[in-house]
């Protein structure tokens, strides 16, 4: 009787152990399909670029980076930050250092950026983080940096409707989400995903609000992953620097 009852305890054991050891492969094979990079808004600079002190665009990561350098900052992180138009203009809503340089979209017309409901990551002048939908967003002079983009990928904790689990439309994306301690959780897909898989990502997380930033064209900079893009010719870019 004791033989059986130490080889039925052995045996749990082993399946408790194959069972965890599971859970956590494909939690490791899930996080090796992002680049992810979590800023603390109150302990390092997040900020929006779009034009350097001569009016022309920053266009790459590269070039955040090398602007930077200059000042004597350190680059931690930078990705491009939102649809921008044929002239490299922001698509929508853009605050840079409490000033607005483009106007707020609210029209109808076809496209991701178009996918109802969009939304806007800002950050304020006490340095907390927000997604939320457009027709949510109150602009106020203590938001001090506004980037509109579009389609949420989670409104209050769900998965946006017009995402399908099987769906075919599948491209590199990349996006931004807020953490409920107020971090901000920066993503890229490093394969093609579809919008269900990219949002449930930052589900897992733990994010209730998260917004879509661009697809195919989207480059990430961040040395702590060992991914380093530094090209493109984007609008509006986000750089996350040591204070």
């Amino acid at each position: 009787m004791a033989s059986k009852i130490k080889l039925l305890f052995f045996l749990l054991i082993t399946v408790g152990a194959a069972t965890l050891f599971f859970q956590f492969d494909i939690k490791d094979q899930v996080d090796e399909q992002f680049v992810a990079y979590v800023a603390n808004p109150k302990e390092q600079n997040v900020c929006l670029y779009y034009k350097n002190e001569k009016g022309i665009n920053f266009g790459s990561l590269k070039n955040i980076k090398t602007f930077l350098n200059k000042k004597n900052k350190s680059l931690l992180f930078a990705m491009n930050g939102g649809m921008y138009k044929k002239d490299k203009s922001p698509q929508g809503l853009f605050i840079e250092k409490s000033i607005q340089k483009t106007p707020i979209d609210t029209t109808s017309a076809s496209g991701n950026f178009y996918l109802k409901p969009n939304g806007i990551f800002y950050i304020t002048n006490d340095k907390k983080a927000f997604v939320c939908r457009t027709e949510d967003f109150l602009s106020n002079k203590n938001i001090q940096y506004a980037t509109q983009s579009g389609p949420m990928l989670l409104i209050d904790g769900e998965i946006h409707k017009a995402f399908s689990k099987n769906s075919t439309n599948l491209n590199i994306r990349n996006g931004v989400g807020v953490l409920p301690n107020n971090d901000i959780l920066f993503v890229m897909s490093k394969k093609e995903i579809n919008f269900y898989e990219f949002a449930d990502y930052f589900k897992n997380k733990g994010c209730k609000n998260a917004l879509y930033l661009d697809g195919f064209v989207s480059r990430v900079y961040c040395p702590k992953e060992k991914w380093e893009q530094t090209d493109g010719n984007f609008g509006v870019i986000i750089g996350v620097a040591k204070k």
